[in-house]
């Protein structure tokens, strides 16, 4: 026997595999096993070059487990080590200082194990003993016993071992008995072994016999060898592509699409993604892309390596040029990972414009599905922005389907208003928003729906893009103001019946929200009154809401316009009615005010030009009280504008129509509507 220790200028080189590697320690199990895939890859390849000339056998690669030694052995058939190589391979760990390691990699746990080909010594992070059994493939070769038990001291010895391969034996320490579970193993081998090229067999295949599951002899092979992404597309039909997505991804829907890449210059690159049916929580949707390094699992944690976009994208990517134990930060800075990224870009974007060039009605028919993906990839990416614009669709109310060029083409001609700017229409609900429509089509005009989740962050952007153009939702204005083609007739009332209609319907409003009252000409068979909400201050809203927007928007209660068509046979009846009932006592009100607003007048003329200290108290005193005396008068006309506002049941009719056109009256209200509306046809 032979004893020695591991070549490293420090003690403390398990204490700080332990430290370093801990938050990623089931990452061992994926470490031998890729090492005995490799040695069973190089004994093939010998093989077929005729340096290897005995029976290979089945070359699978075992994964045992052995509850009561409290053990987990990795057996494989591969090209095995001599004395020399283990002393090479495993005594020497080359690095300078364990302080150098600790400064350089503390913040980079998974790029401690590629760096320094530590992927063997990952064993010791749960582990308080390690065991190599081997024997090379070469002739004449011993077979070697090397035991380690997580010092720097080592022993090797002479074994008794026929076959050629390698046994790595784990013995597990206090804090790992999580290990000793076969599930636990087997959730392991899943995760980081489902498609390693070499066959992986852990325990017996059992069958179902006199009600109880029965071990059979047959091994359980838990990867597949040659998944999907690793053939050719001439060989595949659609059922294949849907079967292994749901292998992928059990109980999910069908995808609408895939892409199979395949690409060996500058680089080399293998998959499939899918194009999955996007709810409307995009986060929900991220993490389902796995990326793989010659079969090997990497991450499923994919943001920042591919562009933000992508991460809505289901599916494998396989690249050896992708490296396999570094850190996220240390991909996301990988030049061939950015090439990478560039070219997935490309390829989805090929691929959709495909599908759109060849099956227009299939596109057409995915797009609700595909729109939030394809929307937000314009928003995200400048380069994705200009290819979609081939295939990016605007879908209108009549869900009839455009590209954004015969779009514009479409509306020009109408939708242009007296400034030269190109209005788009358009609506989030096509049923609360009915009305307003319906008011646009009838002048011709065309409204989009846009009632997806990003949709008012893609409006923001599209305005950025499009000249001379500006989107307004089709319930934010009277449809006159929203493409205005020429200066509007003024409602023809005075100031003072404009205050005293002001007064009469603001009696009637909910007091949940902020409501400002107009008053339009609309035309004698338009609605009496509308409510509409301001473009800007929703949308800042909804933005602040969905988190892109101010935080000050979010808090904000709603406001809306209460838009009175002043022309309107009701609204008029409204007027005649409120002179009939009041009219004696506003007369009385206004010639008491008369006097006292021009006494007002004269006081502020008196002070012009003075000074604070200049104008006498007696002057002060007088102001003050013709003030009160204005004020006092004013009140009594509100509140008598009020009170018969609020008692007349023609305007609080009016106020639930309108209310009621925008989805906006609810509950009681709702009901008290219905019980008027009856007594009103009695």
């Amino acid at each position: 026997m032979q004893k020695g220790k591991i070549g490293v200028t420090t003690e403390n080189i398990f204490p700080i595999i332990k430290k370093f590697l801990y938050s990623e320690h089931e990452i061992f199990l994926r470490e031998l096993i890729s090492n005995a895939i490799d040695a069973t890859q190089k004994l093939k390849t010998l093989a077929s070059a005729g340096d290897y000339k005995e029976e290979l056998g089945e070359m699978k690669i075992y994964v045992k487990l052995d509850k009561k030694k409290k053990t987990l052995t990795v057996s494989d058939s591969g090209i095995g080590m001599t004395g020399e190589e283990i002393k090479k391979y495993i005594n020497q760990i080359a690095f300078s200082s364990a302080g150098e390691f600790l400064e350089k990699y503390k913040n980079q746990s998974n790029a401690i194990i590629g760096h320094f080909g530590l992927g063997f010594y990952s064993s010791f992070m749960v582990s308080e003993k390690v065991e190599i059994k081997t024997r090379s493939y070469k002739k004449g070769s011993k077979a070697v016993h090397w035991t380690c038990d997580g010092s720097p001291e080592y022993s090797i010895e002479d074994l008794d071992k026929e076959e050629v391969g390698t046994d790595v034996v784990l013995h597990f320490d206090e804090d790992s008995k999580e290990f000793l579970e076969e599930s636990r193993i087997e959730e392991m081998l899943n995760r980081y072994c489902r498609f390693l090229p070499v066959e992986i067999a852990f325990g017996k295949e059992k069958e179902w016999k006199k009600d109880k599951h029965v071990e059979t002899k047959k091994d359980r092979i838990i990867n597949d060898t040659q998944p999907l992404w690793t053939k050719k597309p001439v060989d595949l039909k659609e059922e294949d592509y849907k079967k292994f997505y749901q292998d992928l991804y059990p109980m999910s829907e069908e995808p609408l699409f895939n892409i199979h890449l395949n690409v060996d210059y500058p680089f080399n690159l293998t998959g499939i993604l899918y194009f999955p049916r996007i709810k409307s929580n995009i986060e929900v949707q991220k993490n389902k892309i796995q990326l793989y390094c010659n079969q090997v699992f990497v991450t499923d944690s994919v943001e920042g390596i591919v562009p933000e976009f992508l991460t809505l994208l289901h599916g494998v990517l396989d690249s050896p040029d992708i490296p396999l134990n570094v850190s996220r930060s240390f991909l996301q800075g990988d030049p061939n990972v950015k090439k990478i990224s560039g070219h997935i870009t490309k390829k989805v974007a090929d691929r959709l414009e495909e599908i759109f060039e060849n099956d227009r009605k299939l596109f057409e028919k995915k797009w609700d599905d595909l729109k939030l993906f394809i929307n937000y990839g314009m928003m995200s990416e400048e380069k994705f922005y200009e290819r979609a614009l081939k295939f990016a669709l605007l879908k209108n109310t009549d869900e009839k389907y455009f590209t954004y060029e015969e779009y514009e083409k479409l509306i020009k001609a109408n939708q242009t208003d007296k400034n030269k700017s190109l209005v788009y229409l358009y609506a989030t609900d096509k049923q609360e928003q009915l009305s307003f429509i319906e008011s646009a089509k009838n002048k011709g005009y065309d409204v989009l729906l846009m009632d997806g989740h990003l949709d008012t962050h893609f409006l923001n952007h599209l305005e950025t893009k499009f000249k001379d153009s500006r989107f307004a939702r089709v319930d934010s204005d009277i449809i006159d103001k929203l493409i205005m083609k020429e200066d509007l007739e003024a409602a023809d009332l005075s100031p003072e019946q404009r205050q005293d209609l002001s007064t009469v319907f603001e009696s009637q409003l909910p007091g949940d929200a902020n409501f400002l009252v107009s008053f339009e000409n609309l035309g004698e068979n338009e609605s009496p009154v509308l409510v509409t909400q301001s473009e800007f201050t929703r949308r800042m809203k909804e933005m602040s809401e969905l988190g892109g927007g101010p935080n000050f928007y979010g808090g904000l209660p709603d406001s809306y316009n209460l838009v009175v068509n002043a022309v309107h046979p009701l609204v008029t009846r409204v007027m005649e009615s409120k002179d009939k009932a009041l009219g004696k006592k506003l007369q009385d009100l206004k010639e008491k005010l008369k006097p006292l607003e021009e006494e007002k007048t004269s006081l502020e003329k008196e002070k012009e030009g003075k000074k604070e200290e200049e104008i006498t108290q007696e002057q002060k005193d007088k102001m003050e009280e013709t003030t009160k005396k204005v004020a006092e008068v004013e009140d009594k006309k509100q509140s008598l504008l009020k009170e018969y506002g609020g008692k007349n049941k023609i305007v609080k009719q009016l106020i639930d129509l309108a209310l009621l056109s925008n989805n906006m009256l609810k509950g009681e209200e709702l009901v008290k509507f219905v019980r008027r509306s009856v007594d009103l046809i009695k």
